[in-house]
Parts: C-alpha cells; sequence; structure tokens
C-alpha cells in the first residue's frame, strides 16, 4: 500500500510553490480540507490574474463534463487556473473524470473538496488520482490528539501554550477543529502585549472554564488518589451543571481510562512506547498515561471502563429512578478510587 500523503506534506509543497494538477480532498474532517482549498485559492493567482483564471462550481449545480470543460481552459495572462469544487460529493458519475486524468493539463490547479466521506480506493479513480495529483483523506483525530493540534496551531503563530491550558481547551471545545481554530484564534487576540504564552487563567477568564474544577483536574485526582479533590470538583460540577454536564466528564473519563487500557499493550511501557501505541503528539501526555498505570492494573482499569459505561446508562434513566448526576459522579468516583 503506498504512503498516505499527510497535510504537512501537502502545505509544505503548496508554500513552495510545488502544484500538481489535481487535488482530491476528502474525508470526515472539513479543517483540512478547508484549509488546504482556501490556501490555494488565496495564494497561487494574484487578485488580477483570479477575475479571469479562478472559478469556482458546486458538486449539487455541476456535472463531470462542466468541470472536465473548465479545467481544460488555458490561463489567461496567468502561469495556472485554478478550478475548485465544492460539495464534490454530490457530483454524480465522478468516475468520469478519469477521462481527463489520462492527460490533465499541467496549467490547471484541479481542486475537488469531497466532504463526509472518501473515495472507495480500491476503484480505478483513486488510483487514477494518486498517480497525477494528490489523493488526500482527512480523518477525524482522537480526543488525545486534540491538545497536539491545539499546540501545534498555536505554534504557527509564534504563540505557546501550557500543557493544562491545552487539555482545558481539548474538553471545553472537542473535536471540531475549525471552531477549536476560531477559539484559539481569539485566545491570541486577548494575550496582553508582548505576551505568547496562553495559560489556564487565561482561559479561565476568558473562555469560562474554570482553572481547577474541570475534568481535567478530575482526571488529575484521579490518578493521583486524591479523594477530597476529586469529590471538590464533583461538587463544583454538581452547582454549575449547565458549564459541566456528566455526559462531557464521562466522556473525558472514558476516553482516558481507554487509552489507558490500550496503554498495556504497548510492546514497550516507555514514554515513546505510549506515544506511538496511542498515537499522541505530545510526550506529556504518555507521562500521565506512564503514572496511572503505577496506580491502576490492567484489570482494574477494565473494570473501570466497565463502570463508567454503567454510569452512563444510568445518567439516561437506565436502572435508575432517583440518583441525580451528582449523585452518579460520587458514585462512579468511590468505585474508581476503591
Amino acid at each position: 500500500m503506498a504512503k498516505e500523503t499527510t497535510y504537512e506534506e501537502i502545505a509544505r509543497d503548496l508554500k513552495n510553490r510545488v502544484y500538481k494538477p489535481v487535488y482530491y480532498l476528502m474525508g470526515e474532517e472539513s479543517y483540512y480540507i478547508d484549509r488546504i482549498s482556501e490556501y490555494i485559492a488565496q495564494t497561487v493567482l494574484t487578485e488580477e490574474e483570479k477575475e479571469f483564471n479562478q472559478t469556482i462550481l458546486y458538486g449539487s449545480d455541476t456535472d463531470v463534463a462542466t468541470i472536465i470543460n473548465a479545467a481544460k481552459r488555458y490561463p489567461m495572462m496567468a502561469e495556472y487556473q485554478v478550478v475548485i469544487v465544492k460539495e464534490a460529493q454530490n457530483v454524480k458519475k465522478m468516475e468520469e473524470l478519469s477521462f481527463y486524468l489520462k492527460k490533465p493539463l499541467m496549467s490547471t490547479i484541479l481542486v475537488l473538496c469531497h466532504k463526509h466521506g472518501v473515495l472507495d480506493r480500491r476503484k480505478k479513480l483513486a488510483a487514477e488520482i494518486d498517480k497525477v495529483g494528490v489523493l488526500f483523506e482527512s480523518k477525524k483525530i482522537k480526543d488525545s490528539q486534540l491538545p497536539g493540534f491545539i499546540s501545534s496551531y498555536l505554534k504557527r503563530k509564534s504563540v505557546d501554550i501550557e500543557p493544562k491550558a491545552a487539555e482545558m481547551m481539548a474538553e471545553f471545545v472537542g473535536a471540531d477543529l475549525s471552531r477549536m481554530a476560531g477559539e484559539l484564534d481569539k485566545l491570541v487576540i486577548t494575550l496582553p502585549q508582548g505576551v505568547r504564552r496562553i495559560t489556564p487563567e487565561q482561559i479561565e477568564r476568558n473562555i469560562g472554564v474554570s482553572k481547577d474544577y474541570n475534568n481535567y483536574e478530575l482526571k488529575n485526582a484521579l490518578v493521583a488518589r486524591d479523594v477530597l479533590k476529586a469529590n471538590k470538583i464533583i461538587k463544583y460540577f454538581e452547582e454549575n451543571p449547565k458549564t459541566n454536564p456528566i455526559q462531557m466528564t464521562l466522556s473525558v473519563l472514558f476516553g482516558f481510562f481507554s487509552n489507558l487500557m490500550l496503554a498495556y499493550y504497548a510492546p514497550e511501557k516507555t514514554e515513546q512506547g505510549i506515544v506511538n501505541q496511542l498515537g499522541l503528539k505530545q510526550s506529556w501526555q504518555a507521562r500521565e498515561y506512564m503514572a496511572a498505570m503505577r496506580v491502576y492494573s490492567g484489570v482494574k482499569v477494565m473494570q473501570i471502563v466497565g463502570e463508567i459505561r454503567y454510569c452512563d446508562a444510568k445518567s439516561k434513566g437506565v436502572e435508575n429512578s432517583s440518583l441525580s448526576d451528582g449523585d452518579l459522579l460520587r458514585e462512579l468516583v468511590y468505585k474508581i478510587l476503591h
């Protein structure tokens, strides 16, 4: 199987003005599809060149014949012309694009944006695109990879972020990368002049997430087996249910302990071994799992995952007629720690 093209590789080539005649951008995560297509739209042509050499089509309003005819045009007083097809997943009989791919025009940059799905890589069309251009799949990232995405995104803006602050943002926003990018941009704007580091205190002031009472701190309390701190956080959650819904807490705990269970299967129980096993981007995340492995056995972790599932069911009314969300969390924490 051929090595898959990464976003970083595409971005590097585009920045160096190394272009392919066809870019087929597909997948469940729209963020990278939008980033690549917008960069091409904004940077390949000058503003004067765009008037005659940049075409935007929409999948529901076009067909393959129209796309091919647009791609076969030569640029007017420019080195390239750009044709961008948005909502390409709605184009019928996309396999007919093969006729163009046999001899694509090198002065045309054809970009097809296929969101919420992928081409069947076993089909001839996928192989033909891969041969002459770029076939890129934008995959949903795991929750455990969010802090790494946050750090990398801010690093491109010459801004650092503390690990705890990155976890707080990951918890607050979730895996919607487009929304995450917007929230991070807002945080950067609020930084005082001369400050290039985002702290938990800044997130508390500007986002509204408590730096002391949040799911990140609850997770840390459980790893440290700090009963008092864990129960203080649950009490805060109970008093502030709108900003701390039980489903979000259970999702964070389930993700952490599920990953912890996978960590036990790592061939090497070293920091790098855990990073490789879980696909982490930040080494400090691996240290969290290694600390937890010293506290919880593999068997105990399996029991905890089961208890979180059971708590989730009870929070939705299954076999539960009277316990509040706060009571359910207290019960869960007791079972985790004992």
